[in-house]
């Protein structure tokens, strides 16, 4: 996790890297490919991550499974077949609120239709940003992933080296100020290699280090999930890492921002057309 200070037994250090470096591969030949693949992917993981969401909340079985359901609906919507133009977006945005709508009046619990949402609105960003035309939807949603990574490899080896003040012990006592700081470097070295390396725009670039720190708020808010639920991993499907909540915890508030920082130019030119 973000900003541990503590240092991992050499054998689970391994296992951690290899499944990391694993996860890493899966991620960057989905985006490569796009479309259907990459839509089933972040489908599988979504899923996924509402499923370990709704037992943080200790929901039931049954609970869990209708929520999955629920959700698979408007992810269906978000396939390349499917979406043609931006309002379909529109569309898609309103049966996630509807598909939330409905898991609260079924299962009569609040946070697990929290949970289409919050899991729901970061895949329909990341799908937003790789359906950008050309080059520029590949850089961008590697850049949006990537991003989360340094932040997450930076932040882990300048806790582990230099330690120091805690960040938030109350609710994650092992990560430290030294890897927040350590990820926010980090990620906005990575943004000036592409930067120059692959064309990725000065107004992406200069973002990522404040898009580093909301991925280390998405790590301490599903910390603090797993504190009040009174467990350590959020799963155990990922050996070293825990479940799959654990490893995009980070990029959960990261894909919306950053989808809306590139459809930005996007809009600000329909406005214009509109009202200039």
């Amino acid at each position: 996790m973000t900003g541990d200070s503590q240092p991992r037994p050499r054998s689970d250090l391994a296992v951690r890297s290899a499944v990391g470096l694993g996860l890493i591969a899966v991620a960057v030949a989905a985006v490569g490919l796009g479309g259907l693949y990459f839509w089933l992917v972040v489908t599988i993981a979504a899923l996924l991550m509402l499923g370990e969401w709704a037992d943080l909340h200790a929901a039931p079985a049954k609970a869990r499974r209708l929520a999955q359901f629920a959700l698979f609906v408007p992810l269906v919507t978000m396939t390349p077949e499917w979406v043609i133009g931006e309002t379909r977006d529109f569309f898609t945005v309103g049966l996630l609120v509807g598909a939330a709508f409905f898991v609260v009046i079924v299962s009569r619990m609040p946070k697990l239709a929290l949970g289409v949402i919050y899991v729901g609105v970061p895949v329909l960003a990341l799908i937003v940003i790789r359906r950008q035309l050309g080059v520029d939807g590949l850089v961008w949603t590697f850049w949006a992933l990537a991003l989360v990574w340094a932040t997450d490899i930076g932040a882990y080896f300048a806790g582990r080296t230099i330690g120091g003040p805690k960040l938030l012990p109350s609710v994650s006592p092992n990560k430290t100020w030294a890897g927040l700081i350590g990820g926010v470097i980090a990620a906005g070295a990575l943004a000036a290699i592409l930067h120059v390396a692959a064309g990725l725009p000065l107004r992406l670039a200069l973002a990522t280090p404040f898009l580093a720190v909301l991925a280390q708020g998405g790590d301490l808010y599903e910390s603090w999930l797993k504190r009040r639920a009174g467990v350590k991993d959020s799963g155990d499907l990922l050996p070293g890492h825990g479940g799959v909540l654990d490893r995009l915890d980070g990029l959960v508030p990261v894909a919306p921002v950053a989808a809306l920082l590139v459809v930005l130019p996007t809009v600000r030119a329909f406005l214009a057309q509109q009202f200039g």
